[in-house]
């Protein structure tokens, strides 16, 4: 299957970027490589590094962006890594940084990945297929108080606890396998009257292919070293599609953009906080109707961009 992956937001992201034809970039999130594209085309002595988890994602895109290879250095990794992946390509700073947190269409689509509940397959969800943790494991082992949590938590299903009281039921007879099985299982936790609703099982799926992923962690972890890394008047422009990665990365760029963070009923600051970066979107930019009517993926995807100081 061809790995096929619509680019959100794609023009405001990289204009968003400023690029500099002789700059240093980073694309975290590689996908279909239709980012790295546009990096890449704006290029003349500079160079992208370009990181994915998936193995699918890198050997596509290296065949996509064949004229380019000069400038690129692909990496099989986790952004959460951006540290030493820039360590090891003897990188010190950047100016540039580009992360978009969508799954990517072929990962949906591609029944095998079992990352979708409308195409029937083995519980998998992982987007790097060497690691270990898969969707069967976290459904046939986490315990029920934990699969609630994460389902509330990461899905914001509001029927997480009556799920996780299925799962563990059901799998006390036998094994869950397939994404057909967790799709029935999540229906039935169901009153009749909403068991027709086509995106029902959406929370459900999310959240566990958060949690196999790591993602929310991740994200985290990374949003800091990203902005450490950066060059003076770089930027960053990160694309998140879920209320608490808009959170997190919300949170990191409001912190790094103050200067004092002492509490209010201080009457003179103490913490010395200064901001190191200053926000080019005080408000994240979404996709146009345009793109909306191109590609209804895009919908809940949210653009931030900063840059530093």
């Amino acid at each position: 299957m061809e790995f096929n992956h619509i680019s959100v937001l794609r023009n405001e992201s990289i204009e968003g970027l400023n690029i500099n034809p002789n700059g240093f970039y980073v694309d975290c999130t590689l996908g279909g490589g239709g980012h790295s594209l546009e990096i890449a085309k704006r290029l003349d002595n500079g160079k992208l590094i370009s990181i994915d988890k998936d193995e699918d994602a890198l050997n596509f895109a290296k065949t996509r962006l064949s004229e380019y290879l000069d400038k690129i250095i692909f990496v099989k990794g986790n952004f959460a890594d951006i540290d030493k992946i820039l360590d090891n390509a003897g990188v010190e700073n950047v100016d540039g940084i580009l992360a978009d947190l969508g799954v990517s269409s072929y990962q949906l689509d591609t029944g095998e990945r079992g990352f979708s509940f409308k195409k029937d397959a083995r519980l998998d969800m992982r987007m790097d297929k060497s690691q270990s943790l898969d969707a069967e494991f976290v459904v046939n082992n986490y315990s029920e108080e934990e699969l609630s949590k994460i389902l509330y938590t990461y899905g914001e299903e509001k029927n997480a606890r009556q799920i996780a009281r299925k799962i563990v039921k059901i799998r006390e007879k036998q094994p869950i396998k397939t994404t057909f099985q967790l799709r029935d299982i999540v229906v039935s936790s169901y009153p009749p009257k909403y068991q027709n609703k086509a995106s029902l099982c959406n929370k459900a799926f999310q959240a566990i292919r958060i949690e196999v992923n790591n993602e929310l962690k991740d994200l985290t972890l990374a949003v800091e070293k990203m902005l450490s890394r950066l060059k003076k008047c770089g930027r960053i422009c990160i694309i998140t599609f879920h209320p608490l990665e808009d959170r997190i990365v919300k949170q990191a760029f409001k912190l790094h953009s103050t200067d004092c963070i002492c509490p209010p009923r201080i009457p003179k600051c103490v913490c010395n906080h200064k901001a190191d970066i200053k926000l080019i979107t005080k408000h994240p930019i979404v996709p146009s109707e345009t793109e909306l009517n191109a590609n209804s993926r895009s919908a809940s995807a949210k653009l931030r961009i900063a840059e530093k100081l």
